[in-house]
């Protein structure tokens, strides 16, 4: 039996606590995990759990163990990526990602869809959502997030720059007041996103800065529904460049105070250890990591 495989499960069996739990999150079935745990310890020749009705818990044995273990299993996957590298082939498994809906299909699907045409054994699983997700209790291997200060319990690589515009219809322009410095914007219909720091567009214009408190006519939790309420002429809103580049170019958004820049944000690859990764992962990191310092929206 794969002992690195064996490894893996007793390990997440003893953050789980629980032999279905982690069948499920390592999608295999109970008696498997029965049968790798069983192989641990004959391996071992230690008992690692105690196993009850209720819960599973580890035994004296098991807590010292564990660490080793996975020291041992870090190792080995080590091991396996430098016996393993150069080769596309080679690259076998399953990412599960979880990104925004906007940056999931305007950027996300192109950098994935090369990914995969070069390691066609990966398979990629994305789970579109605009919260922030309990990585380990998802089972998310990797989710991409825009912000200025992602959460800190995470191991966070910066992946790509975020620069965002305010933009409207070119219906809304005409029709609505001028809007020529931010404090205009108190009087204008201002399209909101639910999550972004609480309705404020920090602007900046060389060595001057402003902080607009907007009070939305509409909000959302999802940028693309601002994105069509905008170009419905429903107010101003604030988007990321890579979602509305080619709404302005094609003329059906027209930015607003061009002269003046909302701050930029980061966007960034997070996961909740750097010990456990797979090559599939890291592979992943790598690739979008590059593709997005070649590709600007």
């Amino acid at each position: 039996m794969d002992r690195l495989k064996a490894a893996r499960v007793f390990i997440d069996v003893a953050q789980s606590g629980s032999f279905t739990v982690t069948a499920d999150r390592l999608s295999m079935s109970r008696p498997m995990v029965t049968r790798y745990i069983e192989s641990m310890e004959e391996w071992l020749n230690v008992r690692l759990l105690h196993r009850t009705t209720r819960k599973v818990t580890l035994t004296s044995a098991g807590e010292n163990c564990l660490k080793q273990v996975e020291s041992w299993l870090l190792a080995g996957e080590e091991l396996a990526d430098i016996s393993h590298s150069g080769s596309s082939d080679s690259l076998k498994g399953r990412i599960k990602v979880s990104t925004s809906m906007s940056f999931g299909f305007s950027q996300l699907i192109p950098a994935t869809k090369l990914f995969m045409d070069h390691y066609p054994d990966v398979i990629v699983e994305i789970n579109v959502e605009d919260t922030v997700t309990d990585l380990v209790e998802q089972q998310i291997d990797l989710a991409i997030r825009i912000s200025s200060n992602p959460d800190p319990s995470l191991v966070g690589k910066p992946i790509a720059d975020c620069h965002s515009v305010l933009v409207a219809s070119p219906q809304y322009i005409a029709e609505h007041a001028k809007i020529v410095n931010p404090r205009d914007l108190l009087n204008h219909k201002c399209l909101g996103y639910k999550h972004f720091e609480q309705h404020v567009w920090h602007l900046n214009y060389g060595k001057q800065h402003e902080s607009i408190e907007i009070k939305p006519c509409l909000s959302a939790n999802e940028a693309t529904v601002l994105l069509h309420a905008a170009k419905s002429g429903m107010g101003v809103t604030l988007q990321p460049t890579y979602l509305v580049s080619s709404e302005i170019e094609s003329g059906s958004l027209v930015r607003v105070l061009p002269d003046w820049q909302p701050s930029k944000l980061k966007i960034y690859a997070l996961y909740s250890s750097r010990k456990y990764l797979s090559r599939a992962v890291r592979a992943y990191i790598d690739f979008i990591s590059e593709y997005f310092s070649k590709h600007r929206w």
